[in-house]
């Protein structure tokens, strides 16, 4: 391969490992092997989260998603940038294919509330808070839609420090929000959303935190 390449290329994929050797405050989320550090907000959901072949997976693409169903961290961050790369796949006739990163967020029973990194068509990079305000502000694609593999694996960057939340989807900033309400909680778990309506899958992998 011409050298001239290996410079974009490394700049989209997020060269997730070289961060977590600079930065000794990075750790990993995900073992690779089980769900230690995660549970299933609703546990009657349990069913469709696993992992599988060392990746996170929820749904299988093939059996419906009757109802919004999330995994989440036990443990809660408040300024953070957290990395992933993550896949959302299945029968886009079936239905909504949707997923989301949740952040900052809360529990009350088994309801998440809080920040969501969106994913899925009509969504990219859009910042939604779940059960609370609903879309706080859209993505931006106008260099994004030339990267993105929408079946593919992509990566993602939630960076937040104090009121300001910036996303980053394949080394593309979609999103720079600044949270105006003293209020609102800014600190929480980190959570992965399987929307409802379709069969559908997400996967995650190269799982990772840095405090800030």
């Amino acid at each position: 391969m011409c050298k001239k390449y290996l410079i974009p290329i490394f700049a989209i994929l997020g060269t997730l490992g070289c961060t977590a050797q600079r930065n000794s405050s990075t750790v990993s989320l995900f073992d690779g092997t089980t769900l230690k550090g995660w549970e299933v907000v609703n546990k009657d959901n349990s069913k469709y989260w696993s992992v599988v072949d060392s990746v996170i997976t929820g749904g299988d693409g093939i059996i419906n998603i009757p109802t919004n169903t999330y995994l989440r961290t036990t443990e809660s961050y408040g300024d953070f940038e957290f990395r992933a790369l993550f896949r959302l796949t299945g029968d886009h006739e079936t239905g909504l294919m949707n997923s989301g990163i949740q952040y900052r967020s809360i529990l009350e029973g088994n309801t998440i509330i809080g920040y969501q990194a969106d994913i899925g068509k009509g969504y990219w990079g859009d910042i939604y808070d779940e059960h609370r305000r609903a879309k706080l502000i859209g993505g931006d694609l106008s260099t994004l839609r030339h990267l993105l593999k929408e079946d593919g694996w992509n990566s993602y960057i939630i960076r937040c420090k104090g009121n300001k939340h910036e996303l980053y989807i394949n080394g593309v900033k979609t999103t720079e929000y600044d949270e105006k309400d003293p209020e609102i909680p800014s600190k929480g778990v980190i959570g992965i959303q399987l929307h409802s309506g379709g069969n559908a899958k997400i996967e995650f992998k190269h799982i990772t935190i840095t405090k800030l």
